[in-house]
């Protein structure tokens, strides 16, 4: 079996180890996320696994799924978790606990809006979730202005700031397997930066968490969770193939959903 990875980093901690469980049987080979369609491989891989978002790494798995290859998540399921509009509103919709999410055609807008003067702190994010995008907690329209001469152009989507006990609870699922951590978070007041430890999940948040990925056609994918000060799970985020580390069993969880996607083909 050959197996594709378009990632920034093949050797990221999560893709090396699953390599490495392969290896032995299975041929792996790394593929440039920045070389489009034309990086497509001439032997079509039976499964791809894409871990970059950007245009190029898309136009390349549509590509590979044009051929034929398994994209693990498909192009289609990862662009749409680019668009945290588009996001909120299929989660909502579905019944998850998402958080209530509204859009501005950009920071200034909000600036400028009877929303950019907030009586309870807000939650302000870039609408396209990527790399280095922006993430921040503002207080008020004073903080909503600091952010105005660096993001001032970006679209953006507002939540309320749902008061919580300062951790975001990190859910990675893999395949059936939901794998679980709790950080710190960098919104919270006095927070001490990403300390993170593992954590075991109630049963009803396993299964949300499972639930996205029927809602979002997802495999590998991360849900980030607060716990609100009544003790309900509220979802703020979900990511397409996130960095899990530090998760023993993710690496053998990732390379059994390879083989059992590629033998149900």
């Amino acid at each position: 079996m050959r197996v594709a990875l378009i990632a920034p980093d093949p050797g990221h901690p999560l893709l090396a180890a699953t390599a490495e469980l392969l290896a032995a049987e299975h041929t792996v080979l790394p593929l440039d996320p920045a070389a489009g369609a034309a990086g497509a491989p001439g032997a079509t891989p039976d499964v791809c696994l894409l871990k970059a978002r950007t245009p190029a790494a898309l136009e390349l798995a549509r590509e590979l799924e044009r051929r034929g290859s398994v994209v693990l998540n498909s192009a289609a399921a990862t662009e749409r978790c680019q668009d945290r509009i588009a996001m909120a509103e299929l989660a909502r919709a579905a019944g998850l606990p998402f958080a209530a999410t509204r859009a501005f055609a950009s920071l200034t807008e909000l600036v400028s809006s009877a929303a950019g003067r907030p009586d309870r702190p807000l939650v302000v994010k870039s609408r396209r979730s990527r790399k280095h995008d922006l993430v921040a907690r503002v207080d008020g329209s004073e903080g909503l202005r600091a952010l105005e001469p660096t993001w001032g152009q970006e679209p953006v989507v507002v939540q309320d700031f749902a008061p919580n006990n300062g951790w975001d609870h990190k859910l990675w699922v893999v395949g059936d397997r939901v794998f679980a951590g709790l950080r710190r978070s960098e919104l919270a007041t006095g927070a001490q930066g990403p300390t993170a430890t593992r954590e075991e999940l109630p049963p009803r948040w396993t299964e949300s968490a499972l639930r996205v990925g029927e809602v979002f056609d997802l495999e590998v994918y991360g849900v980030d969770v607060i716990e609100t000060a009544d003790g309900t799970p509220l979802i703020v985020d979900v990511n397409a193939f996130p960095g899990i580390r530090d998760q023993a069993g993710a690496p053998p969880a990732l390379a059994d959903l390879i083989l059992r996607r590629a033998r149900a083909t």
